[in-house]
């Protein structure tokens, strides 16, 4: 599991210097930043899973912005504003997971 974790961080670093590249405005939609940087570990069992949990959305943007635990922080210029506020709306609403 320590390995997952550290691969995942890895992972997250590389997705903020992608997006760091990127500049701000260049996301296409919350779905795009979901699958570019929160995917990598929050659909990996890495990170906790967020869809279907409901969380609510200024939850979602202070976590992104300011980190927690394991999770990094993502600056402005690496997931803009209106991208963050696009992804958290998108987790807040995604419909409970079913039962497998």
């Amino acid at each position: 599991m320590r390995a997952n974790r550290v691969a995942c961080l890895i992972v997250a670093a590389g997705a903020m210097l992608g997006a760091a590249g990127a500049g701000a405005g260049q996301w296409r939609d919350g779905a795009q930043v979901y699958e570019k940087v929160c995917a990598h570990c929050h659909e990996a069992n890495v990170g906790p899973v967020l869809k279907g949990r409901q969380l609510p959305v200024v939850y979602i943007e202070r976590v992104v912005r300011h980190g927690n635990r394991a999770m990094p922080s993502f600056r402005p210029s690496e997931i803009d504003d209106a991208a963050l506020a696009d992804v958290a709306r998108l987790l807040a609403a995604s419909a409970p997971l079913g039962k497998e």
